[in-house]
């Protein structure tokens, strides 16, 4: 049987609501960066959530995202250890899927045959790039993490993000080459 809740617990439970709480939009939104799919990332951070509340004793008060971002960063190397990747992936299932109730889409053909074009060309320039410069491209110009959350949450330096974030950069134009960014542009 568990003992009755006291003043510790009550004391945890206030800086875990002062500290904790309001972090979780930024860690759902650097888990979703680290994980292959929206499920994996909220059980990311539902895992991170029960390390931080144990931890919560340890815990001093100053930084509370850069400490909650290295226990997402340390759990997501953790759970990755013990698992295999997924091999399939079902990015085509959401493609071919018809809207609910009859919907359609109001934008014109040309203007959906342009995205989805520059859709597939983008994806492949970032799938082309490695995990490292992947991740903070994702992190900082999708999931709109500053350097310093975008290092926290990697565990390195800022230098080193600024660094791989302008080669991720370059890379990906170099990859789409002018005529899709052009074309990006004027769609």
């Amino acid at each position: 049987m568990s003992s009755p809740p006291g003043p510790d617990d009550d004391a945890r439970r206030d800086e875990f609501r002062v500290y904790v709480e309001p972090e979780i939009e930024v860690l759902l939104r650097v888990a979703r960066a680290m994980a292959s799919n929206d499920a994996d990332a909220e059980d990311l951070v539902q895992e991170t959530l029960v390390r931080a509340y144990r931890s919560m004793h340890r815990f001093d008060g100053k930084h509370p995202r850069a400490w909650l971002l290295t226990i997402l960063r340390n759990t997501n190397i953790n759970l990755h250890r013990r698992q295999r990747p997924l091999v399939v992936d079902d990015d085509e299932l959401l493609r071919t899927s018809r809207p609910a109730f009859g919907t359609a889409d109001q934008r014109s053909a040309e203007d959906a045959v342009m995205d989805l074009a520059l859709e597939a060309e983008l994806e492949a320039a970032v799938a082309s790039l490695g995990p490292k410069f992947r991740t903070v491209l994702l992190l900082v110009d999708v999931h709109d993490l500053s350097y310093t959350e975008a290092a926290a949450a990697m565990g390195v330096p800022v230098g080193t993000v600024m660094s791989r974030l302008s080669r991720a950069r370059n890379r990906v134009r170099r990859h789409l080459g002018p005529s899709v960014l052009i074309r990006g542009r004027l769609s």
